[in-house]
């Protein structure tokens, strides 16, 4: 099974992708999707939109998984990660994957242990379990712990994110142009 956790953003949106093989987690790739916070807003979004379908192309991953929001102090950031989450999923669902939510707080949980733990074990965390020669990116390395939490998940209980079921297009998402 392989996972695309996404670390949605309206600046910086991360991307982790795992692979479940056996008992191992292997780390597959890991980056950002950055906007140009000049930009219009609509164009941010569809630059999110067009990174996570690039992406998906790319890796063909089986599910994927988006970190939830669940807290925000300025409510028009909160409207803006709310759209930018959006265009992610839009992308995934386009594509005819499942797509799974989790709050930090289970993500965290999920990976080391304790769901109020810092953003640095976080961190640590994900480059311990992945084997990764250096910590990845903050967004990027988020993103690869959403992954991480949705294969342990998953593999104890399919439903314990919150799943978007969608319906498979008639044609293969592979044999899409993007």
């Amino acid at each position: 099974m392989i996972v695309l956790g996404i670390d949605p953003g309206s600046r910086i949106t991360g991307y982790g992708i795992v692979e479940k093989s056996g008992n191992r987690l292997v780390h597959i790739d890991n980056g950002a999707i950055f906007t140009d916070t000049a930009a219009d807003f609509p164009g941010r979004l569809k630059k999110i939109f067009d990174g996570i379908m690039s992406i998906i192309n790319q890796y063909h991953p089986d599910q994927v998984a988006v970190e939830n929001i669940f807290f925000a102090t300025n409510p028009q950031s909160a409207l803006k990660l709310g759209q930018a989450r959006g265009a992610a999923i839009v992308a995934a669902v386009h594509c005819g994957l499942p797509v799974a939510e989790y709050t930090a707080l289970q993500v965290k949980q999920a990976v080391v242990g304790e769901g109020r733990a810092e953003k640095e074990q976080v961190q640590k965390m994900v480059k311990a379990l992945l084997g990764l020669p250096e910590v990845a990116q903050e967004d990027a390395s988020d993103a690869l712990a959403v992954s991480i939490c949705h294969i342990n998940s998953y593999c104890l209980k399919p439903a314990a994110g919150t799943m978007i079921k969608t319906k498979r297009p008639k044609t293969s998402w592979r044999d899409m142009k993007l």
